[in-house]
Order: C-alpha cells, then sequence, then structure tokens
C-alpha cells in the first residue's frame, strides 16, 4: 500500500470533518491523562481531571463502569479496592451488601457506591499523589457536568473507556448494557460526538459502538494479554478475529485488525510488562508499540496513542516513531516534555476558574 502521509493526512479530515476550528483541541499533540492522571492525583476522581486541566492535556482519558442499577460511574476496577477505597456507612440501615469494598460494581447500586472514600488512600505505586479525603466516586454525567462548568467552551477532548471483561461474564454487565448506557450519556454531555473517542481492549464494545452511532470514533486497545489466542487461536478480546488471519508479523496484524473493525485509532501497549526493563535505554526492555505498527496503522489510516507513557525514554523514541499522541499518569511532566520537543500543546486551563468548578462540583461522605 502507498498510503503514508497522505492517508494520515485523510484520516485527520475524515475524523475532523465539519467540527469548529478553534478553540477545541484538535490541532494538538495530543496529550491524554490517564485515568485523569493518577501520578499526580488520586485516580478517576474529579481532582484528577481538574488538575489534568490545569496540566494542559488535550485530552481527559477515563474509564466507566456499569452500577447494577444501570448507572456510568468513573471508575476502572470490576470490584472496589481495599488499596483505593474505604467504607463508611450503609446506604441504609441493615443493608445485607455492606461493607461495599470488596464487591463487583456490577453488584452495587449508585446509592451503595456513593457511600464510599475513595480520595484519602494514596497508591503506594503513585507516592506522589495527592489525596482528597472523602471524594466519592461520580457518575459519567457527574463527571460532564464538572467539566461543562471548567470547560464552557467546550473545548476538551475525551477518551472514554468501557471496563467490561469478556473472560469472566457476569464479572460486569453485558456488552449492550454498556454501549447504550455510555452512548445516552455521551449525547446527553453538551460535547460533539467527535469530540469523545470510545475505547475498550473488549472490541465487542466497539463494534456495537460504532453500529449503534458511527460519529463517535472508536480506540482499539491492545496489549500483551489481549492478544493472547485460545486453542482455536482466537482471542475473546479482539471481536473473535483470528491475529494469524492478517499479513505480516504480529505487530502489523495488530494494525489491520484494528483497521478491520473499522477503528480509527490504534492504542497498544508502550512496551511488554513481562520484559526485565522498562526503560529503551536499558537492557531487556521489549517495546509492544513498534515502528512498524505505527507505520502500517498510519498506512491503514488510523492514528496512533500508546499507553501508558511514563518515562521520557519512551516517549522519545515513540515521538521519533510518530505516534499522534500518548497516554501518562504524569500529564504536568509530560506537558513540559512536549513542548521541549516543539509539539503544539493545548492551552492550559485557569487554575483559579478550575478550581471554583471543582469546589462547587465535589461530592465527598
Amino acid at each position: 500500500m502507498v498510503y503514508g502521509a497522505w492517508s494520515l493526512f485523510a484520516t485527520y479530515i475524515s475524523l475532523f470533518a465539519n467540527k469548529p476550528s478553534d478553540p477545541v483541541h484538535w490541532q494538538y499533540f495530543d496529550l491524554q491523562g490517564h485515568r485523569g492522571g493518577r501520578g499526580d492525583v488520586i485516580e478517576n476522581t474529579l481532582p484528577s481531571f481538574a488538575w489534568a486541566l490545569v496540566s494542559g492535556v488535550t485530552t481527559l482519558e477515563l474509564d466507566n463502569g456499569i452500577t447494577r442499577d444501570g448507572v456510568p460511574i468513573v471508575w476502572h476496577d470490576e470490584a472496589i479496592s481495599a488499596d483505593k477505597c474505604e467504607d463508611t456507612s450503609p446506604a441504609f440501615i441493615g443493608d445485607p451488601d455492606f461493607p461495599y469494598v470488596g464487591k463487583s460494581i456490577a453488584n452495587l447500586t449508585l446509592a451503595q457506591i456513593k457511600m464510599l472514600d475513595c480520595g484519602s488512600k494514596r497508591s503506594n505505586n503513585y507516592p506522589l499523589q495527592l489525596r482528597y479525603p472523602g471524594t466519592k466516586i461520580s457518575t459519567l454525567r457527574e463527571l460532564f457536568e464538572f467539566a461543562s462548568c471548567a470547560d464552557p467552551d467546550h473545548r476538551m477532548l475525551w477518551n472514554i473507556e468501557s471496563k467490561i471483561n469478556p473472560v469472566t461474564p457476569g464479572a460486569t454487565l453485558d456488552v449492550d448494557v454498556f454501549v447504550t448506557k455510555q452512548h445516552a450519556e455521551f449525547i446527553a454531555s453538551g460535547y460533539a460526538p467527535s469530540q469523545i473517542t470510545y475505547q475498550s481492549f473488549d472490541w465487542r464494545t466497539l463494534v456495537a459502538m460504532k453500529a449503534l452511532d458511527d460519529r463517535f470514533p472508536i480506540s482499539a486497545l491492545i496489549d500483551e494479554d489481549s492478544v493472547v489466542s485460545d486453542a482455536h487461536g482466537i482471542s475473546p478480546w479482539l471481536a473473535g478475529l483470528h491475529l494469524e488471519g492478517f499479513p505480516g508479523s504480529m505487530d502489523v496484524q495488530i494494525a489491520h485488525a484494528a483497521k478491520y473493525i473499522n477503528a480509527d485509532i490504534l492504542s497498544p501497549a508502550a512496551f511488554y510488562e513481562n520484559g526485565t526493563s522498562h526503560d529503551p535505554s536499558l537492557p531487556g526492555y521489549i517495546p509492544f508499540a513498534t515502528r512498524d505498527m505505527v507505520d502500517r496503522a498510519h498506512d491503514l489510516g488510523m492514528l496512533v496513542v500508546p499507553w501508558t507513557v511514563n518515562r521520557l525514554n519512551i516517549a522519545d523514541e515513540l515521538l521519533d516513531w510518530g505516534v499522534d499522541g500518548i497516554i501518562t499518569d504524569y500529564p504536568s511532566t509530560f506537558y513540559r516534555w512536549a513542548k521541549s520537543r516543539n509539539l503544539k500543546v493545548a492551552p492550559q486551563y485557569s487554575e483559579k476558574e478550575v478550581m471554583f468548578c471543582l469546589r462547587k462540583h465535589l461530592q465527598t461522605v
């Protein structure tokens, strides 16, 4: 194929046609704050998204689970972890589900989840996290309401993941519930469909969203675990696709598979977690995203946004390969890196104005 730069240009045109030229963030390097920016602030909370705006991200990246009563909430894990949240009191006297820590999101109602304190515990893996004691888990609608206060011109881009697990049916609600419930919130958000990317490791949800409403860009997440095939050569994560049925080495096959489901963006892990090093300057580093993967994805008309990039040596390598953005836990640091690499970055939001909106919308137990 001889697409190259022309294909990538066409991708931008097709994704962003008929969009306001300014001030929406189309023109900037796509710096995404992972779960808001969990290296800086407690993850997937209004404070994390507030500080991400102040840091100058292009896109807010976040996760959605669905409660037992069908409400999309902003949370990554399938169950409430004691490492991140603590119980306060039951939603009602004699609640048999209490305590809630350790329970699956799919088995708890929104009222029960709202009794959790998920802002007091700093992760041992992220010792610089700012804590916001008493912070409640937000619904997706509540996050959009906060954003409409902090981002009244609706400049921000979004990357919202469906946290659904095809390997353990019943651990989460099913594909149709995720897609229809999330779609309804996207439509009600006040943001244009083209500003909200829908991402998932479970490619079934991407296919379903594309079928429901193809105005929303979809991003195909993939890593070393989701490429593992069963005895029939099929990964449960990839919507029934057989990677070996596509041409080339595995990294190139991944690009072809993502294109097959009409993905607009390929979002690979930056490296293999099972390598002995997580830095390309050290022996034992094994990249998962490769130059060939990036080139082929671009040839096929997709953008490439790897995750989770927390080392500048990785970011430098990926940028040299021509990626279109990165997802990082440290948006404040990587904003400075992007400027040092002469990338066009989004304007930082006013701390005073964003914190006013945070005080207005933050819910605590």
